[in-house]
């Protein structure tokens, strides 16, 4: 479909509309060589790959692909419109798919794996209910222990590519840690006794000041203790001599007169 000029129908056997569309579709072919485009049908349940490309979610999808751009017709399902759409190219009025989410990206090749993964599945539990006779419960308990055994599976392989990838730390390395580990604490040990230190010292040296300044007070003090002592000892002296200075007069001696 990348080639060229399509117009593609997808369909399923077992849908009404698909059923309706079919004559109409098929007289719409004849009209290939003169239109020069390729008009193809894809069954759905015979081609999940393709529809899942496509993201197919209704039945019957019409596209319509010019040189690797596709865009989804959404006129009326009738003949001379099919024609008028290619003839009149009113395709060019329609946006085209955008590249992320074109068939031919690598994303919607992904998603075209799950629905061939569905199909497979499915195709399983028909088997496991018409050949084996197990009932419906039956086989979804076989779903659900496969699905347990994978999941256990994938998680071991991620397990093993993540140890590859980042290897956990070996008996050395854990060793060196640990031993780095120590060496700080020694030194955050050494760190915590030289503070203490620092800080007795310091204690050591504000008590040496408070004695000194103790002393010095006391110092203070005696000196004027001794200066109040002084002070009394001369208030007693002077006291002692206006003492002497009020005897009797009869005690002081005159001096002799001059003669005359």
């Amino acid at each position: 479909m990348l080639d060229g000029e399509w117009m593609v129908e997808f369909f399923a056997p077992w849908c009404p509309a698909c059923k309706g569309l079919q004559p109409v579709w098929e007289e719409f072919a004849t009209w290939s060589d003169d239109l020069d485009i390729n008009i193809a049908q894809v069954d759905v349940t015979a081609s999940p790959g393709l529809s899942g490309r496509f993201m197919v979610t209704a039945l019957p999808t019409i596209y319509h692909v010019k040189d690797g751009e596709f865009r989804q017709y959404r006129g009326s399902r009738d003949k001379d419109e099919f024609i008028n759409y290619v003839e009149d190219k009113k395709w060019t009025g329609t946006e085209p798919i955008p590249s992320w989410k074109s068939p031919s990206s690598f994303q919607m090749s992904a998603v075209s794996y799950f629905f061939k993964l569905s199909m497979v599945l499915r195709a399983i539990h028909t088997s496991l209910i018409e050949e084996y006779g197990l009932p419906y419960w039956g086989s979804y308990i076989v779903f659900a222990l496969a699905t347990v055994i994978i999941g256990a599976l994938l998680g071991l392989i991620l397990v093993c590519v993540v140890d590859f990838v980042f290897p956990p730390r070996t008996a050395a390395s854990a060793h060196d840690n640990a031993e780095k580990l120590k060496a700080n604490e020694n030194d955050q040990d050494i760190m915590d006794d030289e503070h203490d230190d620092n800080s007795e010292d310091m204690d050591e040296d504000l008590s040496q000041d408070d004695d000194e300044g103790s002393q010095t007070e006391g110092e203070s003090q005696d000196a004027m203790d001794g200066s109040s002592q002084s002070s009394e000892h001369s208030q007693t002296e002077e006291e002692e001599e206006e003492e002497q200075s009020t005897e009797s007069p009869s005690v002081r001696k005159r001096k002799p007169r001059k003669a005359d």
